[in-house]
C-alpha cells in the first residue's frame, strides 16, 4: 500500500508546475510594466526635454552649464554642437550645447 501512495503523490506534485508557468507569464509581464512606468518613460522624458532645450538655445540666454559656469550666450554655430559661452566681459568659453543643463532667467548674472 505505502507503494501506491508514494506514486500518487508524486504525480500530484508533477501536475502542480502547469499552473506555475502562466504566473510566470503574469510576472514577468507585470515585471515589464513596472520597468516601463517607473524607469524607461521618465527618462525618456527628460532625454526629449533636454533636446528641446539644446534646440532652443538661442544668442543672449543665460546658461548653466554641468560643470557650473554661468555665462551668456554670445555665438551658436547651427550647423555645429558647439556654442562660445561670455563669462564676463573678457573672457569667452566654448562648449558643446549638450553641456548645457539649463537657460536661466534673464537678469541672473546681474543678480550674482
Amino acid at each position: 500500500m505505502s507503494l501506491f501512495m508514494s506514486s500518487a503523490h508524486a504525480s500530484t506534485a508533477a501536475a502542480a508546475p502547469a499552473g506555475g508557468e502562466w504566473s510566470m507569464l503574469i510576472m514577468l509581464g507585470i515585471f515589464g510594466l513596472v520597468f516601463y512606468f517607473l524607469i524607461y518613460r521618465p527618462q525618456a522624458k527628460r532625454v526629449k526635454e533636454h533636446k528641446d532645450l539644446m534646440t532652443a538655445l538661442t544668442k543672449g540666454d543665460e546658461v548653466l552649464t554641468q560643470g557650473g559656469l554661468v555665462g551668456k550666450i554670445s555665438k551658436v554655430a547651427e550647423d555645429k554642437d558647439f556654442i562660445v559661452i561670455a563669462l564676463n566681459d573678457q573672457a569667452e568659453v566654448t562648449v558643446q550645447k549638450s553641456a548645457i543643463s539649463a537657460v536661466l532667467p534673464k537678469g541672473t548674472m546681474k543678480s550674482l
